[in-house]
């Protein structure tokens, strides 16, 4: 199998070393309770994401995906499935949690700062009765 070249949208090594312990757990928990029957995961999940990347990076549709990648209704499907799960949100906390512990702060954050401007009044509240 040759290899094919990377595109500017794919992980690097140092980023898919954060990511994959997340995406490998996924895979397995879900093999976990499938039936004992049916094909094996075939795709690499790095290349699955790489293209879920690609994807994003250049707005293309889905159907136009580039023949290096695997298909593209199987990268949607991951997409779909990784979605639907939460599997991008929970990413989305773990590196927070690496970024925020990587400049000394608490992992976690401990605030919330709603701005005044974006919080709409009620229109029973009387003016004399909201802020400035």
């Amino acid at each position: 199998m040759t290899v094919r070249r990377p595109y500017p949208s794919d992980l690097s090594d140092a980023r898919w070393a954060l990511i994959e312990p997340t995406l490998t757990a996924w895979r397995q928990a879900r093999t976990a309770r499938a039936l004992a029957f049916g094909r094996p995961p075939e795709h690499d999940l790095r290349d699955l994401l790489d293209a879920i990347l690609y994807v994003d990076r250049t707005g293309i549709p889905w159907r136009y995906l580039p023949h290096d990648y695997p298909p593209w209704e199987t990268v949607y499907a991951y997409f779909a499935r990784w979605q639907k799960e939460g599997v991008f949100a929970q990413l989305n906390g773990l590196l927070r949690r690496l970024v925020r512990a990587a400049e000394g702060r608490d992992p976690e954050p401990t605030a919330c700062i709603v701005d005044s401007q974006s919080v709409k009044t009620s229109t029973n509240v009387p003016a004399s009765a909201q802020g400035p």
